[in-house]
């Protein structure tokens, strides 16, 4: 007898529509792409990768711009049993060059503009094909697939084996591939398809990027469960959100978003009349702003709260109560437990940190074993480093994060990765980097920094010196300069003290690219 195939792909598969030439993907003012093509595209890019040499657990590394082609990769991947590991957009070549010498991959995937860089990069790391893509959809990769054939027979998959490598960066500054199963994709697919009511006639607004766990498997994979259809942005714009927002009924965002959207004149309950759901996540919703888009839309934003190990850990309910700063109850089959340094699980109402398990949490660290072993409780729990308390009714709030982890505009910052960038610049004696509360990207990206009299660059000069290293949304929007910083009496910087300091450096921000 053999056994059922596991691969993510083939889940999808059964769930789509038996009508295939029902609609996938629009572009607004093009084209519309049906489940028939999704089907053909992605077989076509699947062999292509075949004919590369990528075989069954072969890394494929993606940093191309939004586009339905680069969703087809991301299918094709799955179809031949590849892990496809998706990059940020705005990552340097720094960064890029780490990733591919981490993950070694068969395939590096870049946008046209980037492959003469990409090229070095990938001969350094030794990386034995570039292929590009572009946000039109032209390039190598599509190209080369023209004369491929679109048939495409579905790798078979155990629930474990590994679909999926995203980096996230580290305490260290060492960024670190979570690696995320078909399984653990697979499961919390299914569960977020039923806790958030997909039905057959859902259409998703999709204006989030597709390198990050929300766009991707948040949004995305529920679609393809659901075999619905989606309205394809490349970019959150929120005029055509605004125009294109009656024809969908659900939609999903990071809280600057919401912002972003209750600053137009002409957004309100008009807008949102054929809407059925609002989702928000990747950082905290401000209760303001909760508040504020209920009185202006009479929707209820339904905040939920995950991350790049474990998908989509809680959410507040579909029907009943959604409370504003909670991320609502874990989701069916996952455990949430809040526990001490010691791992003392502690009681309803108290604040510790927020411990998970569950089919969605991720295999480990790619090739990290200790790591992985240090982030994970004899049972089993995996320890988050967010600090949370759970009410007596299960809902959960996260308070803090005891990793001093920043989320600003819905990615994650950790302070080490930006303080060794300042600190190896000439003139630095050292820095510290915090994040403080910002009304558009939830948290600011900080920097605190200690400079050698008269030879210190300024803070436009370390901006500018920064944004050659790492990507946007790690570049401190403000720099701030002390002569010393302040320690306790082991010699550890009092990040808080910083925090308490500099509270309100953001209260009337002005916008950051």
């Amino acid at each position: 007898m053999t056994a059922s195939n596991e691969n993510l792909y083939a889940l999808f598969e059964n769930r789509f529509p038996a009508d295939r030439s029902w609609p996938f993907i629009e572009i607004p003012g093009g084209r519309t792409w049906s489940y028939g093509d999704l089907e053909t595209e992605s077989g076509r890019i699947a062999n292509r990768l075949r004919s590369l040499g990528v075989s069954p657990g072969d890394r494929v590394a993606v940093q191309v711009e939004k586009s339905p082609e680069a969703l087809f990769l991301y299918l094709a991947c799955l179809r031949i049993g590849a892990i496809y590991l998706p990059l940020n957009t705005a990552y340097k070549a720094g960064e890029i060059g780490y990733f591919l010498g981490d993950a070694e991959p068969r395939v590096f995937v870049c946008d046209p503009a980037h492959a003469a860089e990409a090229q070095g990069l990938a001969q350094k790391a030794g990386v034995a094909h570039v292929e590009t893509l572009g946000g039109d959809g032209k390039g190598s990769l599509t190209e080369g697939a023209v004369g491929e054939s679109a048939d495409c027979e579905t790798a078979q998959a155990a629930t474990d084996d590994i679909a999926a490598i995203l980096y996230t960066s580290g305490t260290t500054g060492r960024s670190k591939g979570a690696m995320l199963s078909h399984g653990n994709l697979a499961s919390n697919a299914l569960v977020l398809h039923e806790s958030w009511g997909f039905e057959p006639s859902d259409v998703l607004l999709h204006a989030l990027p597709i390198y990050h766990t929300h766009g991707l498997f948040v949004a995305t994979n529920t679609v393809l469960l659901n075999g619905s259809a989606m309205i394809f942005l490349a970019r959150f714009d929120p005029n055509q959100v605004i125009e294109l927002l009656p024809r969908a009924t659900v939609f999903m965002g990071v809280p600057t978003l919401y912002v972003r959207l209750l600053e137009q004149t002409g957004f309100g309950a008009e807008t949102c009349r054929s809407m059925r759901l609002f989702v928000a996540g990747s950082a905290p919703l401000l209760p303001q702003t909760f508040e504020e888009f209920k009185a202006r839309t009479g929707h209820t934003v339904l905040e939920r709260y995950g991350m790049t190990e474990a998908g989509m850990i809680t959410s507040n309910p579909l029907r009943g109560e959604r409370v504003a700063g909670k991320v609502g109850p874990p989701l069916p089959g996952v455990e949430a437990r809040v526990a001490g340094e010691d791992g003392t699980v502690l009681g309803a109402g108290e604040v510790g940190i927020l411990e998970i398990k569950g089919p969605n949490v991720f295999k480990g660290y790619w090739r990290m074993p200790e790591k992985t072993a240090e982030e994970f409780r004899p049972d089993g729990f995996f320890v988050t480093g967010d600090m949370a308390v759970i009410d007596e009714a299960g809902y959960v709030a996260i308070v803090g994060r005891s990793k001093d982890l920043v989320i600003s505009g819905g990615f994650n910052v950790y302070p080490k990765e930006v303080e060794l960038a300042i600190d190896a610049l000439p003139g630095v004696l050292e820095s510290a980097v915090i994040g403080l509360p910002h009304k558009d990207f939830g948290e600011g990206v900080t920097a605190v920094v200690v400079g050698e009299a008269g030879a210190a660059p300024d803070e436009t000069g370390i901006i500018a010196a920064i944004k050659d290293e790492l990507a946007i949304f790690k570049v401190p929007k403000r720099v701030f300069f002390v002569d010393e910083l302040p320690r306790n009496a082991m010699g550890k910087v009092q990040k808080n003290a910083l925090r308490e300091r500099y509270a309100g450096t953001y209260d009337s921000p002005t916008r950051e690219s």
